[in-house]
Formats: structure tokens, sequence, C-alpha cells
């Protein structure tokens, strides 16, 4: 990610829970995509590799993005509750697409609270969540991360 600008301490603060949040979600999706790649069908197991690999690409760009707004990144938790069983390949496919529509809720308040290449950053983040999100679910919604206005 790109250099945070100067900002008052006030909107720093803001920037950096939004990024603290952003971080938070990336641990749990990379933990997430773990589950899905180990139920998912031949068929999506390569596809479930290339959002893990993308997610831990975020997570490590977030982390310091969190560096670069003074803040102490906040460490990966030892396991994430899942929002439901993931037993077979459907579950997987489904908790996949949920981890991306939770991690496109969460870019876009980054997209909100940052400027300049942060937030360009989380509005690339934000895309690529929405995306993910429609390959997985196989439907779209009109405000990706925004569901009070889908």
């Amino acid at each position: 990610m790109t250099a945070v600008p100067r900002r008052a301490p006030s909107d720093r603060r803001a920037v950096l829970a939004a990024a603290q949040a952003a971080l938070a979600a990336e641990h749990a999706t990379v933990y997430g995509y773990g589950v899905v790649g180990a139920r998912a069908d031949d068929a999506r197991t390569g596809e479930a590799q290339e959002a893990y690999d993308a997610h831990r690409a975020r997570r490590d760009a977030l982390t310091r993005a969190v560096r670069d707004l003074g803040g102490e990144p906040e460490a990966a938790a030892a396991a994430y509750a899942l929002p439901f069983p993931v037993s077979d390949a459907a579950a997987a496919v489904r908790l996949a697409a949920e981890l991306e529509r939770r991690l496109a809720a969460v870019y876009a308040d980054l997209v909100g609270a940052s400027d300049g290449g942060l937030r360009a950053e989380a509005a690339a983040g934000l895309r690529e969540a929405a995306v993910r999100a429609v390959r997985w679910s196989g439907g779209s919604v009109a405000f990706p991360g925004l569901p009070d206005r889908a």
C-alpha cells in the first residue's frame, strides 16, 4: 500500500481503526479460506488457493499500512468462529461467498475513512471481494459492501 498522508489526530485515529478492522477481517478471511480449501471440490480448489494467496497479500499490505499509521497491527487469532458448519463442498462455497461479502463491507468502511493511496488500495480490496463473492455465490448486489443500499 502507498504511504499514508498526514492527517489530524482524530482523523488518523479513525483511519487507523478502519485499517485495523480491515486487517482483522483479512486475518479471519485467510483462516476461513483454509477451511474452504479443505472442503472444496476439485473444481474449486484452484480458485480457493488463488483467493487464499490474494488475501494473504492484502493482509500483509494492511499490516504495513497500520504500522505507517503509527499503530501496532493486531495479530491473527488462533481460530475463528465460522458463521455455519462447513462439512461439504457446497458449504465451503457458501462460506467463501460469505467471507467475501463480509470483507467487502469492511473495505467499504476503510474507503470511507481514508484517502490517497490507502483509499485506492481499499477500493481495490472492495472490488476484488465483490467480484469473488459473485464468483462464489453466482449472484451480486447493487452496492457491494453497503447492504443498507442494496
